[in-house]
């Protein structure tokens, strides 16, 4: 088994950004949903589930450490890091509420030009960062603003699988993965509890619980009109209620991952 693919998400529910390495540790790849879309009013933060435009976001750091937004329609704006102490601004991501810095009104004119309504930009510097879930990893396990857990594991046996199932190739990125593994049997990593890739190790922390925005055409926007892939896995992948695809990891330390390493399970 090998890693063969990895992606990150800098800004939560913008475009994903394929990499062929990247830096890993508490908060898992570097510069992974550090960023997030909030309503200016109350802080909530916002998804592709009510709001496809985000999906239009591409963003990239620069070579100053700034991070780089693009859209359609939209001129290229460069927004840097606040500092982690200022422009406090109190936001909510599902039932966590947390105080981060916001990015400032260029950012959030840009964002807000985009979407038609009044949003922030805000960053989750590492000693901002959440616990995870009550009961899931150890107390010094974090996260920025994925929806709970650092880093998200799909096995490619397992979207074919579902492919065939289904009838037609799924894109792997309607699931939004930081990691996808090539040569395992499909749906083999519901039985991990550790690997390693590379000189990593990574603890497997429990299955990802799916939703409507699996249904959302990654390039287009566009929702399936079959409710593909949610229908097929609600056939053969509900558990009490949650439909359950890929695995939520925390890791062990810090190091590198590289496109073609190695996956061991050891546990």
């Amino acid at each position: 088994m090998f890693l063969s693919e990895l992606y990150r998400y800098p800004v939560k529910s913008g475009r994903a950004q394929g990499l062929q390495a990247s830096a890993v540790g508490c908060l898992g790849l570097q510069g992974d949903r550090r960023w997030m879309v909030v309503e200016e009013e109350n802080g909530r933060f916002l998804t592709q589930r009510a709001w496809p435009q985000l999906g239009r976001i591409e963003a990239h750091d620069d070579d100053n450490g700034q991070l780089l937004l693009q859209a359609p329609g939209q001129a290229p704006l460069r927004v840097a890091v606040p500092p982690a102490d200022e422009a406090l601004r109190g936001v909510t991501i599902w039932r966590d509420t947390l105080r981060v810095p916001d990015a400032g009104d260029a950012a959030a004119g840009w964002l807000s030009a985009l979407l038609g309504k009044a949003v922030r930009l805000v960053h989750c510097p590492e000693q901002r960062a959440r616990y995870l879930p009550n009961g899931y990893g150890f107390n010094s396990d974090r996260a920025a603003f994925p929806d709970g857990f650092p880093l998200l594991l799909i096995g490619q046996g397992s979207l074919d699988e579902l492919s065939r199932r289904i009838g037609r190739p799924m894109e792997m990125l309607r699931f939004r993965p930081n990691l996808v593994v090539q040569g395992a049997e499909p749906f083999a990593e519901d039985g991990w509890k550790r690997i390693r890739i590379g000189s990593l190790e990574f603890r497997v922390l429990k299955p990802s619980v799916r939703c409507i925005f699996t249904t959302i055409d990654p390039a287009t926007g566009e929702r399936s009109a079959d409710r593909e892939p949610m229908a097929t896995l609600k056939t053969f992948r509900e558990k009490e209620g949650d439909v359950l695809f890929g695995q939520n990891l925390a890791v062990d330390g810090s190091g590198r991952l590289d496109v073609g390493m190695q996956v061991e399970v050891l546990e």
